[in-house]
């Protein structure tokens, strides 16, 4: 995936940049000599997608890179000279979907690192899929419901090494891509996927969302944008 930057929305390019594995895409802006204003839009289809962020002079000094330090998801993992992780970049798609029912959530599956935590309706981009279409039809297998985007809210990446659910160890580096959406005609949420990463899916009432326990990604997104995104939605309805 390629990060660019624009001063001015609709303007030319100031930096064109490939996302490396493991790295933040806020840093790498940094790098250039800008800092993230907003995000603008996300276009093409996996994998070769362009995410378009506007961006401003920080005039700040840049210090040296230093390298991430790379967590573990699993503290019992032996990493042995034998054991190569597999290097894997994930392209994803979610989405903060609200509706008169309250936030869409989805709730991990035994076979994930976060069983019975809930986080985002959305998942991996196929190959030759828009980012917009894959969180579409994610909604739709984990949780039946229609959704509406609405508009690009954030890029979020994070950074593990850990067994996956098929069970290879992997060098992981996941890149979320999160829209805004709306589910104008809620009904109760049914996972069409079973058996996959998706254990249940319910509607959270907006004003007891803290009181749920989230994964740290999703915790991450709705302190930074719910409370815009639900009043956005009153002053609608």
């Amino acid at each position: 995936m390629r990060i660019i930057g624009v001063e001015v929305a609709g303007g030319s390019p100031v930096f064109s940049r490939t996302l490396p594995h493991g790295a933040d895409p806020h840093r790498l802006v940094w790098e250039r000599g800008y800092r993230v204003i907003r995000p603008l839009s996300v276009q093409g289809h996996a994998p070769e997608l362009a995410f378009t962020v506007q961006v401003v002079r920080h005039g700040r000094r840049i210090s040296p890179r230093i390298p991430p330090r790379t967590r573990s998801m699993d503290p019992g993992l032996d990493l042995t000279d034998d054991v190569t992780p597999v290097v894997r970049q994930r392209l994803a798609a979610y989405v903060i979907a609200l509706s008169s029912r309250g936030i869409l959530a989805t709730q991990f599956s035994d076979k994930t690192a976060v069983p019975g935590l809930w986080g985002l309706p959305g998942g991996g981009i196929d190959p030759g899929e828009a980012a917009a279409e894959a969180v579409t039809r994610e909604v739709d297998e984990e949780t039946g419901q229609e959704l509406e985007i609405s508009h690009l809210l954030d890029l979020q990446t994070d950074h593990w090494i850990g067994r996956s659910p098929s069970g290879p160890i992997e060098d992981f580096h996941a890149v979320r891509i999160i829209f805004a959406g709306r589910c104008p005609n809620p009904t109760t949420p049914v996972v069409h996927d079973v058996g996959g990463t998706t254990g249940a899916a319910a509607w959270i009432p907006v004003d007891r969302w803290s009181a749920t326990r989230w994964s740290a990604s999703a915790r991450t997104l709705l302190e930074r944008h719910l409370r815009s995104l639900a009043e956005a939605w009153q002053d609608a309805g």
